[in-house]
């Protein structure tokens, strides 16, 4: 008995003991569903609605005939709500064919009948976030929100559009790296430059947390509407940007050069043109993948030789008329040797010197003039503003070097290996400023990028050209400068491009750069790469001509700049000189003002 007694009080307690527990798992649940009912209901919504930025719509950029360079094509993501969309099942049922039918005459990829039993399945499963199309346009959404069943709006009816802007380029790869991109790291051009302007501002509205973590608005319209992006207009012609484009382009390819550039500027403006960039990659084709025309800074060579006799003629140091010794093209100097590809020009004036490119007659003119005072002349450079950045509108601008005496790697020949455009770094775009501003009488001009900046079809803001040396030099210095590079053209280096039915101005240059270094012996028709050195193992050259025209009244100035050919042809004459006439021919054709028997016409006011 004492047995039986000990296992029922036993059972008893098991079973009391699960009574109260089961006990307090019924008043829990009472509890929350109904005490606490609606504070957790609350608490659930606010887990799975939650408020979320809605993107703007980027504003444009434009040319500056007002042609789109980039812009945001709105493409909509088409979701349905399969718990919204069979709400009301005989409205479903009476209209589910007539829809299908309407599907497939705007997306034809699946049936009407496929689309029919698809739709069947979503209302059953009563999935929340299922994908009926992806890339649908503004124009088809909208044909989607005539059809039966889905015109009651998203409440009414589970479809939920969601915008994705893809950014598109019409032009495709034209001026692609100026316009460049926005990037969270590293923005480039002018899409990185001005994306605050052009991103707008962010919306806010409610968003519902559905299956796979998905989140899909709960309402219409946000309640905080976004604010779109404003347009940039650029200063970049269509018309220009494709002509220098194509004829860098087959330079490249008919010299199998590693990489190079151009740049178009207006003189008056300072406003850029064009602005084109080629690289050649690991499978052989041209791609812009960096924009050298703005951030390498390199040794430009001859087409320094500008800078060079501009500061000893402003410092009355020489004359035009001057007269040096080329030394049958071969000269040592403090033990080092200066070659010139001529060898029987002897006793010439500076102007000669100039226009055949002598790199002796430059480095004995500034060694007679300038060694005893030496940062005299670093100082005349400084004076034209070589040492300082432009100070772009798109990021990337690479920084000049123009050393002085008190540089720790000054040595005795800097002074004359400077003379002809060694030991010093320029950007293609510094070294043409200070050509324009020949062109432009003396007046340099910052290189201008963007013309204004539009909000709803009006200027917001308005980029005037602007002065940065109001005289680079005295008018003496300017009209001998001038003339000086008319003479490059007409008697010297230039010669190929004399007979156009136009003046043109300009200056030659072959920079030879090996290993990291430069300054050695290359012999060749035209301009001088250097000067006689230790012995290298590889030589890679830089051909570049810079100029404007027409050289009588100048409208455009240009640099072309091309690095490393590979084909046999490495002289400025034969490589870059070519690209320059090929981009002055057909602005020229394509502006009749600019044609002498036009611009007569025009003088006497008669309308064309």
């Amino acid at each position: 008995m004492n047995i039986r007694t000990d296992i029922l009080w036993r059972v008893y307690l098991v079973y009391a003991i699960m009574l109260l527990f089961s006990g307090a798992v019924l008043w829990q649940l009472c509890k929350v569903q109904l005490i606490e009912g609606a504070k957790w209901k609350e608490s659930a919504h606010d887990l799975s609605t939650r408020e979320k930025s809605v993107p703007a719509v980027r504003g444009n950029i434009l040319s500056d005939d007002g042609s789109l360079l980039a812009t945001s094509l709105p493409q909509y993501e088409i979701r349905l709500d399969g718990k919204v969309l069979g709400r009301d099942p005989d409205e479903f049922k009476q209209y589910i064919d007539t829809l299908g039918i309407c599907l497939h005459s705007l997306f034809p990829e699946k049936s009407a009948e496929t689309y029919v039993r698809d739709l069947k399945k979503l209302v059953k499963k009563q999935d929340r976030f299922y994908l009926l199309k992806k890339d649908v346009s503004l124009s088809d959404l909208n044909a989607l929100r005539s059809f039966p069943i889905f015109d009651q709006g998203t409440y009414q009816s589970g479809l939920n559009p969601i915008l994705e802007n893809h950014r598109i380029k019409p032009f495709g790869n034209l001026a692609s790296r100026t316009i460049g991109y926005s990037d969270k790291v590293k923005p480039v051009g002018l899409e990185g430059a001005y994306k605050e302007s052009i991103n707008g501002k962010e919306g806010k509205g409610m968003f519902e947390k559905v299956a796979k973590g998905m989140w899909v608005p709960v309402q219409n319209e946000p309640f905080l509407n976004p604010v779109d992006g404003d347009d940039i207009v650029s200063t970049i012609n269509i018309h220009i940007q494709d002509v220098a484009q194509n004829a860098l382009l087959k330079a490249m390819i008919e010299n199998q050069a590693d990489h190079g550039c151009v740049l178009v500027m207006q003189v008056q403006t300072g406003e850029i043109k064009a602005i084109a960039n080629f690289k050649r990659n690991s499978k052989g084709n041209y791609e812009e993948s960096y924009n050298y025309a703005i951030g390498e800074s390199a040794e430009p060579g001859s087409t320094f030789k500008l800078a060079t006799y501009m500061v000893a003629l402003e410092n009355h140091k020489i004359d035009t008329n001057t007269l040096v010794d080329t030394h049958n093209g071969r000269f040592n100097l403090h033990g080092h040797n200066i070659v010139d590809s001529h060898t029987g020009l002897g006793l010439i004036t500076a102007k000669k010197a100039f226009e055949e490119s002598s790199n002796v007659a430059a480095a004995s003119l500034i060694d007679n003039a300038f060694q005893n005072n030496p940062r005299q002349f670093t100082n005349g450079l400084i004076a034209l503003g070589l040492n300082k950045k432009l100070g772009l509108e798109i990021p990337g601008e690479g920084a000049p070097k123009i050393k002085n005496p008190s540089s720790r790697d000054w040595s005795a020949l800097s002074l004359e290996q400077m003379a002809y455009g060694y030991e010093v770094l320029l950007t293609p775009l510094q070294m043409l400023c200070l050509y324009n501003a020949v062109a432009n009488d003396g007046v340099e001009m910052a290189p201008l990028l963007v013309k204004e900046i539009d909000r709803s079809g009006s200027p917001e803001k308005v980029f005037e050209p602007r002065v940065i040396n109001p005289s680079i030099c005295s008018k003496s210095t300017l009209e001998k400068i001038k003339s000086m590079l008319e003479g490059v053209v007409q008697e010297g280096t230039g010669t190929d491009l004399k007979k156009k039915p136009y003046l043109i101005a300009g200056k030659t240059g072959t920079a030879q750069i090996a290993n990291g270094s430069t300054g050695y012996t290359i012999k060749h028709k035209g301009d001088n790469p250097g000067s006689e050195g230790s012995p290298v193992e590889t030589k890679k050259y830089q051909a570049s001509f810079c100029g404007y025209f027409p050289a009588d009244n100048p409208e455009y100035s240009i640099m072309v700049v091309i690095n490393d050919p590979t084909s046999g042809k490495y002289y400025a004459a034969a490589v870059a000189e070519p690209v320059f006439g090929e981009i002055a021919d057909k602005i020229f054709a394509g502006r009749l003002d600019l044609h002498p028997v036009f611009a007569k016409v025009k003088t006497k006011g008669n309308s064309l």
